[in-house]
């Protein structure tokens, strides 16, 4: 009982959520639509393009605020089979949640965005933090802000042992033997002195 009424809270809030393309849309169009309307110009059917805005709003598949007036939508809503899309040929079929949120995003305005790999990546300023000491690098100075932030401050650094056992679990997946942290616990004595 308690699990429903957390998933009804969870569903409720994500439907408050402003949509995202990347996030709400485009898996949408790219698993239903984008086989005969996306950037493969061989396969495109109708000379109709949804991967990009413009060319969905001058073929007048979408009409930005306005489902209703979307042949986009319409098609996805129709009882005429041969209007529907996806085609039932194609045995694809949008689930009534994904004709929601596609309604929902048209309705705001259908908004495209970038794909990730297309945008510049940023350079932040790095925050000043109040623990210098802690700080080895500028990376650091993020986690740092974040902890102070919250009140919290780092953990202690772990010992040889520690931080090799962590190291060969990651590299390998397995524990190391007693023989190698031993090995390793010297090297890293030696080198710290």
């Amino acid at each position: 009982m308690v699990v429903a009424i957390l998933f009804l809270q969870s569903a409720n809030g994500w439907a408050d959520e402003p949509l995202q393309y990347n996030r709400d849309i485009r898996p949408i169009l790219a698993d239903n639509c984008f086989t005969c309307h996306g950037p493969d110009s061989a396969a495109r059917k109708a000379d109709l393009r949804l991967d990009q805005r413009e060319a969905a709003i001058d073929a007048g598949a979408l009409a930005p605020d306005s489902p209703d007036d979307s042949e986009m939508y319409l098609r996805l809503v129709t009882d005429d089979p041969e209007l529907l899309m996806p085609p039932p040929e194609t045995k694809k079929k949008l689930s009534p949640e994904q004709i929601e949120i596609l309604k929902r995003w048209i309705a705001s305005g259908a908004e495209y965005q970038k794909h990730w790999s297309f945008i510049l990546p940023e350079n932040p300023d790095t925050p000043v933090v109040q623990n210098e000491s802690w700080v080895k690098n500028p990376i650091d100075r993020f986690i740092l802000a974040k902890l102070e932030e919250n009140g919290l401050t780092p953990a202690p650094a772990a010992d040889a042992r520690t931080l090799f056992r962590r190291l060969h679990l990651d590299v390998t997946g397995l524990p190391p033997s007693a023989q190698h942290v031993d090995e390793f616990c010297a090297d890293f004595q030696k080198n710290a002195d």
